[in-house]
């Protein structure tokens, strides 16, 4: 938790806000000006402008045992019934009355949940490999210096001019899931104790970038130098005057590569001159308890604990059902050190059980995803956000259900992602399938549709961006999904093998519904 005289200022704000948003909803505030300000309390208005989206920033995804009551008790408090696991892992609650929002703020301060910078001009929720700490093969937990990030930025948000959005991901080395290639500061765990970092990468309507490699070497207790000199940096050469370029990636364009890197170490060794943002030991991970007996399930994920397990749960959309919270920290709340972990992909990680334990979890979330495909990724969508074109969710469950009558196997399609705008909020530019909302003209009438991106790709040492392509009516998308699942069916192979190998064919099933 950041010093307690910011928690101080922080409820001071709270207090304000909640002035706020009863004259947003009395009609005295217009909803750019509500937006601009609500946005980094961590709360938007929804398309309807009746309700309310509150954003949990949870540090590295952790949602702890306590953060973890507090969330169930929330929702039985304030009956929630919409619960979103977000691509920056943290949790939405949607539909709220003005007067729960600014309520369920406070109350969130006593289980380490600040929402402040959840969203508007401020640094994001600070992301970490979902499984640091117990993930077999990684360089070491990078999971303290996410949490140390998040302190210091919270501490100095209020005072400096940021950049857009700024997003940083701590890797733990063995998985990237958290896209360190190309956030706006990606750290990467090295076998030998440090971390690499690329600066400047992201992905958005105005184009994406992968991020600029700086350092190779960076020593962990120093991470907080890098951090303030990529403020600095930004603060230096960034676009304050075209807000949609307000972001580190278009330094790039005007230093160049080669200069935005030479500026920027210029900032980090003028502060390590300065001195003051060292780190000091970081805490080491309690003791997991271990186990004797083993396990052989899809979603379980042996951890290089000795008999310990992770369970995966993808639910649907990344839509956790209400009653889910509660289960969970009935199931776990007496186990040593268990935790949940949102992922950067919607999914939920139940950390550190034993074998037993690890098949009641499993029992107790059967209703998620079963298959590579039903593990899309899809962000709210425009039912309910103002920013959303098209209705994200409603495709994926369309999609879903298409491909599950038609009795497609596991393997055949990937795992897609749909942003319902052109903004990158489910970073359709790397999914393997990739969706962007927008419309297409047909007997010069706009209709809904999407824009197809091809063959990207997330994985560690792989990361590239999709080909964008055709345009696709939003009606016709479950049916180029099934087809395209039968024709990897029918050559017996998985997505990977078959539209590397069969890219005319691929083509083909495309152009008819283009």
């Amino acid at each position: 938790m950041v010093d307690s005289k910011w928690v101080q200022i922080y409820r001071e704000e709270i207090q304000d806000f909640s002035g706020k948003i009863q004259e947003f909803q009395e009609g005295k505030i217009d909803k750019k000006d509500y937006k601009g300000y609500s946005g980094g309390m961590g709360s938007y208005a929804q398309r309807d402008l009746k309700r309310h989206m509150l954003r949990l920033r949870m540090p590295g995804g952790r949602l702890t045992l306590e953060r973890l009551k507090f969330l169930a008790d929330t929702v039985e408090k304030y009956g929630v019934q919409r619960i979103k696991l977000t691509t920056c892992e943290t949790v939405q609650l949607h539909d709220l009355p003005a007067e729960q929002t600014p309520a369920i703020m406070e109350e969130a301060i006593e289980a380490g949940i600040l929402c402040r910078g959840g969203g508007g001009d401020n640094p994001r929720n600070v992301m970490c490999s979902p499984l640091s700490g117990v993930q077999e093969g990684e360089c070491f937990d990078p999971t303290p210096y996410a949490a140390a990030a998040t302190d210091y930025l919270l501490s100095i948000c209020r005072d400096i001019h940021m950049p857009r959005k700024l997003k940083i991901a701590f890797s733990n080395g063995v998985d990237d899931s958290v896209h360190s290639a190309f956030r706006d500061m990606g750290f990467r765990a090295q076998a030998d104790g440090t971390f690499s970092l690329r600066i400047a990468g992201g992905l958005g309507a105005q184009g994406h970038r992968m991020g600029v490699l700086v350092d190779e070497a960076v020593n962990p207790r120093e991470v907080l130098y890098y951090i303030r000199a990529m403020v600095d940096t930004f603060c230096q050469h960034g676009n304050y005057e075209n807000r949609a370029k307000a972001r580190t990636r278009f330094m790039q364009d005007t230093l160049g590569p080669e200069g935005l890197k030479e500026a920027f170490l210029q900032n980090v060794k003028a502060l390590k001159a300065r001195g003051g943002l060292d780190l000091g030991r970081m805490e080491a991970p309690a003791d997991v308890c271990g186990g004797d007996e083993t396990l052989d399930h899809p979603r379980a994920i042996r951890q290089k604990q000795p008999g310990m397990y992770t369970v995966k749960y993808h639910p649907i959309g990344g839509l956790l059902p209400a009653e889910k919270p509660a289960q969970l920290y009935a199931a776990i709340k007496d186990l040593c050190n268990a935790e949940c972990r949102v992922g950067s992909d919607e999914t939920l990680y139940i950390i550190n059980l034993p074998a037993a334990e690890a098949e009641k979890v499993l029992a107790l979330t059967e209703d998620g995803a079963g298959t590579e495909f039903e593990c899309s990724i899809a962000c709210i969508g425009a039912t309910v956000c103002q920013q959303g074109v098209r209705d994200s969710q409603g495709l994926l469950q369309a999609a879903v259900a298409a491909v599950r009558e038609a009795g497609i196997p596991d393997g055949a399609l990937p795992k897609i992602r749909i942003s319902g705008c052109p903004s990158s909020c489910a970073a359709h530019q790397v999914g393997a399938i990739g969706f962007q909302g927008g419309v297409r003209l047909e007997d010069k009438k706009p209709q809904p549709a999407f824009r197809l991106f091809l063959a990207g790709e997330d994985a560690l040492d792989q990361a590239r961006f999709g080909e964008a392509g055709a345009v696709i009516l939003e009606r016709d998308i479950p049916a180029l999904l099934v087809e395209l699942g039968r024709a990897a069916a029918a050559a017996g192979q998985n997505w990977t093998q078959w539209s590397e190998s069969h890219r005319e064919d691929l083509n083909a099933i495309v152009a008819k519904y283009a």
